[in-house]
């Protein structure tokens, strides 16, 4: 819809929040942010905690020492996306902070960003209703 909006504005959003995930990675729309200078911002990045069905985050986080959230949301920081987990536990909110010591390879980043089903889990925004 920021295609649509765009024309129309007097002032060009400066972000996009839309669902962003290994199942729903949405690369026009990525693209498409990117060169109008809008900053991507995950929606939903942790895929409504079903995170743990994905076996190649499974694999990642062993190999990193790390949770399957952390790996995504550290796949997110190196795509340059935004990303803002919700979560109300105090564990988890330190764990999902503690991304900044580590690297994914650029090889694990593309294994993540292949894993797109076009699978969202949340609202469909062409066919919401208000």
């Amino acid at each position: 819809h920021i295609v649509e909006l765009l024309p129309d504005c007097e002032i060009k959003p400066m972000v996009n929040q839309f669902e962003f995930h290994p199942y729903l990675v949405q690369p026009e729309l990525l693209n498409y942010c990117r060169e109008q200078n809008i900053q991507p911002e995950a929606w939903s990045p942790l895929m409504q905690g079903n995170l743990t069905d994905v076996p190649l985050l499974a694999e990642l986080a062993k190999k990193y020492n790390r949770t399957p959230a952390q790996i995504v949301l550290r796949w997110d920081v190196q795509l340059n996306i935004v990303t803002i987990p919700k979560s109300s536990n105090t564990e988890r909110i330190k764990s999902n902070l503690d991304i900044f010591s580590f690297e994914l390879a650029d090889e694990d980043v593309k294994r993540i960003s292949v894993l797109d089903r076009f699978k969202r889990f949340g609202p469909d925004p062409d066919n919401f209703d208000f």
